[in-house]
């Protein structure tokens, strides 16, 4: 059984559909998951409440989101008339695209951005094209390989114009290098959480002292950086403790705790309530 947070990839290598309903939804309600695949998602309809690497977002109509792999997102309420457009990538595609050093870094502006808000004939636009795209799998079927990586690249140069028109990309000089210390820090918390608590391991991959990181990602964010990567972690946690019956002591090693008893500690001190307790809740 798997022994880490529920995954969400694709055995294709890309797929688009719409019809997605606020049953199906709500299926997957507080369950948290990690994306493997890159996912598109134009909203023309309905609203979505849901955590994106640990940031509350509302979703509304004429809203894009971009789910980078590894992201992790927590679904919370959907609700009304939904009208949700998909298009997705797998993580075997991703990993054998290749994407230029600047779409990379746009990237970690999406990482922490996630959600863009479109005015209605950007929106309309976005819907005929999905709609197109569409109508084209259906016939096809499949898509060749290199027709997706061209489409890929297409979205991707899309979006980063869509960020700078919103000024998302335009960042003062004075505050760039802390934000963009805080975004690298956030990329690399979420690929090593399960393994890395340690404050100086994520200090020396961005090569900064641990003090610089602490008061850096302090000042931009509010919170310390053991808060952010405990969140990450019992986050994990809660997921695989509600979400499947992996034994607690495995749960404790995929998330690289010296024992239960640790893992035990660590989970009432952020949670309040032990993990046994929290699974029987």
């Amino acid at each position: 059984m798997e022994k880490t947070l529920p995954k969400i990839d694709i055995p294709m290598d890309f797929t688009i559909g719409t019809g997605v309903t606020e049953n199906m939804l709500n299926w997957y309600k507080d369950y948290p998951c990690r994306m493997n695949a890159e996912i598109f998602v134009l909203c023309m309809g309905g609203r979505i409440e849901a955590t994106i690497n640990l940031n509350r977002h509302v979703i509304c109509e004429n809203d894009l989101v971009t789910l980078t792999p590894g992201s992790i997102i927590q679904l919370h309420k959907a609700e009304g008339d939904l009208k949700i457009y998909f298009m997705i990538f797998s993580s075997k595609f991703i990993g054998n695209a290749t994407i230029g050093k600047t779409l990379i870094d746009f990237l970690y502006t999406v990482k922490s951005l996630p959600v863009v808000h479109v005015e209605a004939d950007q929106a309309a636009f976005y819907e005929e094209w999905m709609q197109l795209l569409i109508k084209a799998k259906q016939r096809a079927g499949t898509a060749n390989t290199e027709l997706l990586k061209c489409l890929l690249q297409a979205i991707l140069h899309k979006l980063k114009e869509l960020y700078q028109c919103s000024n998302h990309l335009n960042e003062t000089p004075a505050s760039s290098r802390n934000e963009q210390i805080c975004k690298e820090f956030m990329h690399l918390a979420i690929q090593f959480y399960s393994q890395e608590r340690n404050i100086a391991f994520y200090a020396r991959k961005l090569s900064i002292t641990p003090t610089h990181l602490s008061n850096t990602v302090k000042q931009v964010t509010g919170r310390t950086v053991m808060d952010i990567i405990a969140e990450m972690v019992i986050t994990d946690a809660k997921a695989q403790l509600k979400s499947t019956n992996i034994p607690i002591n495995e749960i404790a090693d995929s998330l690289n705790f010296a024992n239960v008893s640790f893992f035990g500690k660590y989970f009432k001190r952020n949670v309040g309530i032990g993990p046994q307790k929290y699974r029987n809740s």
